[in-house]
């Protein structure tokens, strides 16, 4: 029988550090869109204009 190696495991820290940087992503992509719909909804004419367009299909 001949040994076999064992396959390099990555440290604990480096897997939650990836962990930690996705859900940062995630959470700022969130935060953005957040603010995004709030800056639409500060102008009034595009919610009308995009109301007027929903409307439009029906």
């Amino acid at each position: 029988m001949t040994p076999h190696a064992a396959a390099p495991q990555q440290p604990a820290d480096a897997a939650a550090r990836g962990k930690s940087w996705k859900a940062w992503a995630w959470g700022t992509l969130a935060a953005l869109a957040c603010l995004l719909v709030f800056g639409l909804y500060t102008a009034p004419d595009f919610m009308v204009m995009l109301a007027d367009q929903v409307w439009a299909c029906f």
